[in-house]
């Protein structure tokens, strides 16, 4: 089954649009020649997202290997931390897993019973108990 891995570049000394500009053929024409069947392009405000599906984690970490892609990551805008490599889609996309349900929040939620005393659920007594006055 194939797999998503992505590439993140954040802007930073220049864009990253013009990073996806002078390096994107390259990217891609690798990609191909490790046997991607499929790629996107996401640009974003805040930069650009390259999505590459691969056969294997080993035509992934071929990828990532080659010098095309090494010299296409070397001159990522910002050095320091405008890079983000990892599995999966990337940028807003969903998780692998679907998130469990959350519970409600303000007036859409449910309040639950609280919980009563032993001695109120208990049942009463068979034999009368007698009062002791006390002399009120």
């Amino acid at each position: 089954m194939a797999e998503w891995f992505s590439i993140e570049v954040l802007d930073g000394t220049y864009s990253a649009a013009g990073w996806a500009e002078a390096f994107g053929d390259s990217l891609v024409t690798e990609a191909l020649s490790r046997g991607a069947t499929n790629w996107e392009w996401h640009r974003h405000s805040w930069g650009t997202v390259f999505e590459v599906e691969l056969a294997d984690e080993l035509a992934w970490a071929g990828l990532r290997d080659s010098p095309a892609v090494q010299a296409a990551l070397d001159a990522v805008p910002d050095r320091v931390s405008g890079l983000i490599i990892y599995r999966g889609r990337g940028g807003s996309c969903g998780g692998r897993e679907p998130r469990r349900p959350r519970p409600f929040a303000g007036s859409g939620a449910v309040g639950l019973p609280l919980p009563l005393d032993e001695d109120v659920l208990a049942p009463f007594p068979t034999t009368p108990r007698r009062l002791l006055h006390t002399g009120f």
